[in-house]
């Protein structure tokens, strides 16, 4: 999205919205579950973001498919959305919508990136660890990326901890680069 206010306000304005009436972890559901179909289906993207269809099909569309499984804050909110064509914004929204959640429940969400797929025991153990030092909830994201060979890393909030492989390696380089006792070797 272009505007990130105006997914901000929108996230915000449904966050207090479903405050007032007790649904705010049931929205965050639903909403997680509009951000892995809109993920999965990259059909309904096009037409959420395409000009040349008319809100009113979009709505119908959304109706067909979210209608019986969305609460009717959720619903509601959708349709005055795509009223008001931020429907491009919709997954935005959503995003902004769990952020705030999280940040009133103290969760954090930590990406661990490896070369391999880490054990639940030790990723488990990681989350201990990064819930000691933060004093929140930590929740994993896992990602697996063969090209940093081996190692981990870690990011949550401004926090960055890098201790792959790959970058060890390009540390070394650089020393051996400007070794200024083997000039020519």
């Amino acid at each position: 999205m272009k505007n990130p206010k105006v997914a901000n306000r929108y996230a915000k304005a449904l966050f207090d919205y479903a405050g007032e009436h007790n649904q705010i972890e049931l929205v965050r559901e639903e909403l997680q579950n509009i951000i892995q179909v809109l993920k999965e289906n990259h059909e309904l993207q096009l037409v959420l973001n395409s000009p040349v269809i008319a809100p009113a099909k979009k709505h119908a569309i959304f109706s067909q498919i979210f209608a019986k499984d969305l609460s009717d804050i959720t619903f509601q909110f959708l349709g005055v959305i795509i009223k008001k064509k931020r429907e491009p914004a919709i997954e935005s929204i959503c995003t902004e919508y769990i952020k705030l959640y999280n940040q009133k429940h103290n969760i954090k969400v930590a990406t661990l990136t490896t070369a391999q797929p880490l054990s639940a025991e030790l990723s488990e153990k990681i989350r201990k660890i990064l819930e000691e030092q933060t004093q929140a909830t930590i929740q994993v994201k896992q990602v697996v990326d063969p090209e940093i060979l081996g190692g981990i890393l870690i990011k949550f909030d401004d926090n960055y901890i890098d201790a792959s492989v790959l970058t060890k390696i390009n540390k070394l380089r650089q020393e051996f680069a400007h070794n200024i006792y083997q000039v020519n070797y």
